[in-house]
């Protein structure tokens, strides 16, 4: 898939008239920041399923959503630069989709230090599942930032105007880009699965080395 998506991206789209080829990062970049906003609706989902139920898979589902969320987010934040760089002529400029999209980097890099922090992990799950769903409220403010600020820097390519058009694709970037989408997001289920069972091997791991050392003590 992540095979068929680079030949749609860099040889079945065309090139766009105005930025050039740099704009294919353009696939990568919206389809990665779809998969963190998505892993980090799954953190705020499982850790009120968490809060409600106190079942610890709900935990261990959150915190692993989290960390790929967070690896999601910190592709944007490179392929952007990347982009700005051709598009604005420059690096990075402090507006407000980039500045909200730090923002919340730095929010769910706190809610995996929170994880990991000395402790009973009964009292670390509460505190991550209530942090965890206050950092999702910055998602929305992420996506709508360039509606709210009316920024003129960063495009809005749906839904714009009252007929909600945007700036529009041509058809072949459009399919391009739904795969990429597509494919991004298979990757995200797919990394979740292997991680919430390596953390199931952990726990089983911790659990047993406590009776065997119980039975040494005894």
């Amino acid at each position: 898939m992540v095979i068929i998506a680079l030949y749609l991206s860099f040889i079945y789209a065309p090139v766009e008239r105005t930025m050039g080829v740099v704009q294919k990062i353009f696939y990568f970049h919206v389809a990665s920041a779809w998969v963190a906003f998505f892993a980090f609706f799954i953190v705020a989902v499982f850790s009120i399923m968490y809060l409600i139920k106190r079942t610890r898979i709900y935990d261990v589902i959150a915190g692993v959503s989290a960390e790929i969320g967070v690896v999601y987010t910190a592709i944007v934040l490179i392929t952007g630069p990347i982009w700005a760089r051709s598009a604005w002529n420059t690096w990075w400029t402090w507006e407000p989709r980039l500045t909200t999209t730090l923002i919340l980097f730095f929010m769910y890099i706190g809610y995996i230090m929170i994880r990991k922090m000395d402790g009973a992990w009964e009292k670390k799950a509460r505190l991550a599942s209530v942090f965890g769903i206050i950092s999702f409220i910055n998602v929305p403010i992420v996506f709508m930032s360039i509606r709210w600020w009316n920024t003129k820097l960063h495009p809005v390519v749906f839904g714009e105007g009252s007929d909600q058009t945007g700036g529009g694709l041509e058809p072949e970037m459009l399919v391009a880009l739904i795969f990429s989408v597509f494919t991004m997001t298979v990757l995200y289920s797919v990394f979740l699965l292997k991680g919430v069972y390596i953390e199931k091997l952990q726990i089983q791991t911790a659990r047993l080395k406590e009776k065997i050392q119980e039975k040494m003590i005894s």
